[in-house]
Order: C-alpha cells, then structure tokens, then sequence
C-alpha cells in the first residue's frame, strides 16, 4: 500500500504544482511557468539568495498579490470538498453521495447567507463566525436528510437522494427568499448560490487551511474504518468498530470541512462527487489512498475548472459553479444509470 501511495502521490504531485504553475500564469497578462517558478521559489525561507531576480516588481506582484491567492484557494477548497464528498461515500457506503447533492452545501449557504443579510459576519468569533454558523446549519441539514430517508434503521439510496433533492429545493428557495429582500447585501448573497473566487486574499486561505488540514488528517486517520464500512455495518461492528459513533465523528469533520469550503467559496457542487469517484477507479476501494488523493484530485479539479471560469468568456466571469456543474451533473447521471443497470442484473 506505501508503494502504491509513493508512485500515485509522486505523480498526483507532480501534476499539482504543473497545474498550480500554469493556472497562475494564466490571464491578462501571460507570464512563462519558468518564470513564476523561479518567483515562487525566490519567496521561499532560504531560497532568495540562490535565485536572482531577472523579472520586473510588477511581475510579482501580480503573482503573489493577485493571482496566486486565489489559485492556492481554489486548490484548498477542492481538496476540501473531495475529502469530504469521499468520507460521506464511504460512510454511507453509496458512490453518489457528497455534500451538494445531500443538501449540506446548500444548508451551509443558508447560514452564511442569513449572517451576510443582517451584516453578522463578523459579530461572534471574528472571522471563525461564518465557517461555524455554515457548520451548524450544514450539520442541521445533513441530520434532516438522514432522518427522512431512514426507513426501518436503514438509508435505502434512493431515499438518500431524494431527500437531498428536498432539502436542495427547500434551501434554495430560503436563499433566493433572501435575496429579493435584501437590497446592500444582494450581490454577496447571489455570490454564495453561484460560487466564485473571485476577489479573494490570503486572509480567506488562512480561514480554510486549518479545517483542511485538520479535517483530512482526522479522515485519512479513520481510513481503516471506512474500508471497514465498505463490508457493511455488520461486519464492521463483528470487528470491533463502534459503528454509530465512528459514522457520527466521521460526518461532523467532513460536514465542517464543506462548510468552511462553502464560507470562502460558496456553494460549488459536485466536486465531492466526481473526484472521489475517479480516484476510485484508478487505484481501487483502499481508502488509505482514496482520501489523500481525493485532496490532490480535488485541488486539481477546482484549479482547472476556476482557470476555465475566468478565460473562456473574458473579460466576463462564469460562476464557478456553472462549470463544475456542467462536468459533474453528466456524471452524476452516469453513475445512476450505471446503478440502474447493475440493479436490473442482479433481477434478471
């Protein structure tokens, strides 16, 4: 299993710092990767004296001030959002769960949304105010989700969905209900239901990084347990597993990992879904190695599909959930139809 981490984390690597080279150079004014390179590593501790400056002040301005910031957000938000929709399709042990078509991306965005109407964000915690409220009212709506498909103790998958379906509806409904009457704060609200990066400093990277770094530990940590649930709650409680309070523990990190993604980002949707899943079929059901690829393939994904949002209409700028939308809603009907057909096997 190192073996197999080692070579797909020295590739996965490889192709996200590319990636990250590439999206930053992209925009108004072209830069050379080479040249943001040698930028970035002239900024590193211990590095500045190997490397002398043969580019212009403006040059790196505009790559630590403006464009770096917010590629390295997008980088931590896709990680984000890809732990997390892997913790919930291991947990629930369904391939087509993750926190937007569950609801609890929607259910953040109607915290953040409702702290933006009446100008609170700021008012509790400073800046931790957002990323808690949007935590309690993602968690909110994930219980809901999983109290009105539960039938007889069990979660059937398409009650699963259709109650996130719901829950999706209903909030968004409570969002745009919000945004009629607000007349100051209306731009910032539409930004939470559309998702976008725009206009976003270090300061909204240092709000993110904890949670991402301390949430995907936590979940790389009970990786065992996820491969564990994969054999069925049974088997997994015949192991030894506290069932019910792993599957508690495990859905409360990775709903606040998604609402800390949402508080900076809004609400972007399936990220979760898609990475994961092609993570999946790549290098199998370890999830020793789906979770910390997930955060590579989730950073991958959302660089790239931010760059696409900020340069295929320039000078305008398409929501980014527009564009992972367009990816991920094919797929999501793949993955249904695709369990369609393996159930209509198993009766014939």
């Amino acid at each position: 299993m190192r073996n197999k981490l080692a070579g797909y984390g020295f590739i996965g690597l490889g192709l996200l710092i590319l990636t990250l080279l590439v999206c930053v150079g992209f925009g108004s004014v072209k830069m050379p990767v080479l040249e943001i390179a040698k930028i970035l590593l002239h900024r590193l501790p211990g590095m500045g004296h190997w490397i002398e400056p043969t580019w212009d002040t403006a040059s790196e301005q505009i790559v630590m001030q403006v464009r770096l910031p917010r590629v390295l957000l997008g980088l931590l938000v896709g990680a984000s959002l890809a732990v997390a929709g892997a913790a919930f399709q291991g947990v629930l042990r369904n391939p087509l769960a993750d926190p937007f078509t569950l609801g609890v991306s929607s259910g953040s965005a109607v915290g953040a949304a409702v702290l933006i109407f009446f100008g609170w964000q700021f008012s509790l915690i400073g800046v931790f105010t957002l990323p808690v409220v949007a935590f309690l009212t993602g968690a909110a709506t994930l219980w809901i989700v999983m109290w009105l498909a539960r039938e007889n103790g069990k979660i059937p998958i398409e009650s699963l969905i259709l109650s996130g379906v719901v829950m999706q509806s209903f909030l968004g409904a409570v969002v745009s209900f919000l945004t009629a009457m607000s007349k100051e704060t209306v731009n910032q609200i539409m930004y939470w239901t559309m998702g976008s990066l725009s206009l976003r400093g270090w300061s909204y990277t240092a709000i993110l990084l904890p949670y991402l770094a301390l949430g995907g530990l936590f979940l790389w940590s009970r990786a065992r347990s996820l491969n564990l649930f994969a054999l069925g709650e049974r088997q997994a409680a015949h192991s030894g597993l506290n069932v019910e309070g792993t599957k508690l523990l495990i859905l409360l990190v990775a709903t606040l990992m998604t609402a800390a993604a949402v508080s900076v980002s809004g609400v972007i949707g399936f990220v979760g879904l898609v990475v994961p899943h092609m993570i999946r079929l790549i290098t199998g059901p370890d999830y020793r190695l789906i979770i910390p690829l997930s955060a590579i393939g989730g950073g991958i994904f959302m660089m790239w599909s931010d760059l696409a949002a900020r340069s295929l209409l320039a000078p305008t700028e398409i929501p980014l959930g527009v564009v992972t939308a367009f990816v991920g809603a094919p797929f999501f009907a793949y993955l249904l139809y695709r369990k369609k057909r393996a159930r209509e096997k198993e009766l014939s």
